[in-house]
């Protein structure tokens, strides 16, 4: 007698064969009558993709005999029109649902409006990028963001001419910023960092690794928990270029510890004539307290209190594009410039004009127009209310959705200690575990990416534009889910 193993493993083998040859797909006649600009071999890996996808989709359960068959015979249509369909990019919008404000895998922070307005103007012809209007000569790409920059730090009443103080430039990312500064201000001489800094940051790139490679000596003083003023002091040599405070980025530590306050380095490196240098890392340019959160370090106030040379991300709390922001002493800044890693290190047109329109946006007071901005503004009751209006609306099969309070957090190496009151969507489905669904939300169209808690996916609408409600509700709605029979069966398989 059959067991319900060996009857469902020969279910699914009877649906395997069913599926047709490569050979056979190809002499349909949709296939057949393809333009002769498709070459056999893009026609061939069509087919074998398409029924790679159908294999996976037996072995997952989701057929039954009749719903293969409509499926087989639809296939020489379906591949036909993708091949004749532009290609469809790697690189594609998502919904992000999962509340973490700057998902670093998300593409952190998402530009404003003004910003893809103004990138889409200048992308789409010719820019004076590095051609001074007023003269007809050749100008500097810096100019356009650098006295953006300078107007930031002049919200500091201690920086009084930053004009005249200061200077700023832009490279790719943070972790250049960083580099390019030690490799030009410190390249056979030693830089001071606390134990309880040497961070590692998103792709395992350590600081220790980023100090080696600048050709700066690390000199570590401290221990992880506890670092003191005299050990700063007491490292001191005549071959100490800078000493560096780290943005311990995506960790906190609480309990038996202790390090300088940052005016305690300064006052140090003033009497000993050695600049300061803050990876102040978030680029943050207004104050987090309305939100309730404590501690954030901001952009202008590091040099405000008389940093040297300080560094951030542009694509952090910030909310502008990926890049890295050098400002600090004239005299500092311009002895990087002249470094020709900085060349090889800096941005294009495309970043510039993201960053202008930002920038702008925070000296115009128009802040709210940032999307990170926006999101971190929100109320848990805006968003009880939204999550409510989306679930209303949910209508799929076995899906059941119910609003729960849930806590954002801001993500992207910022603030790892605060959390944001918030409420979120939670799915639980009759037939599929969470894995399962959460894996079907990013099958969807637009894919929707949301987290797992206590086998329930929950869909944070902090995160989620307002705007893309109407398609987070669409592809809800539209999930392509399993039979629960073929479920069963297929999880029963060996």
């Amino acid at each position: 007698m059959k067991t319900d193993s060996t009857s469902n493993l020969s279910t699914r083998n009877e649906l395997y064969r069913m599926l047709p040859s490569v050979s056979d797909l190809l002499l349909a006649e949709p296939l057949a009558q393809l333009p002769l600009s498709r070459s056999h071999d893009a026609v061939v890996d069509a087919a074998r993709a398409a029924l790679d996808g159908l294999r996976d989709e037996i072995a997952e359960g989701v057929h039954s005999r009749q719903s293969l068959s409509g499926a087989i015979a639809s296939l020489p249509v379906a591949i036909a029109g993708e091949l004749i369909r532009p290609r469809r990019f790697s690189l594609r919008p998502v919904i992000n649902a999962t509340g973490v404000v700057l998902h670093t895998n998300l593409g952190r922070a998402p530009l404003s409006r003004q910003a893809l307005d103004h990138l889409a103007r200048i992308a789409g012809g010719y820019c004076n990028l590095e051609f001074d209007l007023e003269s007809g000569q050749r100008g500097s790409r810096d100019v356009h963001v650098e006295s953006l920059i300078l107007a930031i730090l002049g919200r500091n009443p201690a920086i009084a001419d930053p004009a005249s103080t200061h200077r700023a430039i832009v490279v790719n990312n943070c972790a250049a910023a960083t580099f390019l500064a030690l490799h030009a201000l410190a390249a056979g001489r030693e830089v001071i960092v606390s134990r309880g800094e040497l961070v590692e940051i998103g792709g395992g790139f350590r600081i220790p690794e980023i100090l080696a490679e600048s050709g700066a000596l690390l000199k570590e003083v401290g221990t992880t928990n506890r670092t003191r003023l005299e050990d700063y002091e007491t490292a001191l040599s005549p071959n100490t270029a800078l000493i560096l405070r780290v943005h311990r980025s995506n960790f906190s530590m609480e309990g038996f510890v202790a390090q300088p306050g940052l005016r305690e380095l300064i006052a140090l490196g003033k009497r000993a004539g050695i600049p300061v240098f803050h990876d102040q890392g978030t680029g943050l340019v207004e104050p987090l307290e309305p939100l309730g959160i404590d501690g954030e370090p901001m952009f202008h106030d590091s040099l405000g209190e008389g940093c040297d040379l300080v560094a951030a991300s542009g694509d952090k709390l910030l909310g502008g594009p990926q890049c890295g922001v050098l400002a600090g002493k004239r005299e500092l800044v311009d002895r990087i410039r002249r470094r020709p890693l900085f060349r090889a290190l800096r941005v294009d047109k495309l970043t510039y004009a993201a960053l202008e329109a930002t920038l702008t946006a925070y000296l115009s007071g128009g802040s709210e127009s940032i999307p990170v901005q926006r999101m971190l503004a929100l109320t848990a009751s805006q968003i009880r209310h939204r999550c409510e209006q989306v679930t209303s609306r949910i209508g799929a099969s076995g899906l059941k959705a119910d609003v729960v309070p849930v806590e954002s957090v801001i993500g992207g190496g910022s603030a790892p200690r605060a959390r944001l009151g918030s409420f979120a969507v939670s799915l639980k489905h009759a037939h599929l575990c969470a894995d399962e669904l959460l894996a079907a939300l990013r099958r969807a169209d637009p894919a929707v990416v949301g987290r797992i808690d206590d086998d329930l996916v929950l869909l944070d609408l902090r995160t989620v534009d307002p705007v893309s409600d109407e398609a987070l509700i669409e592809a809800l709605n539209g999930l392509r889910l399993a039979e629960p029979r073929l479920v069963d069966e297929a999880r029963s398989l060996p």
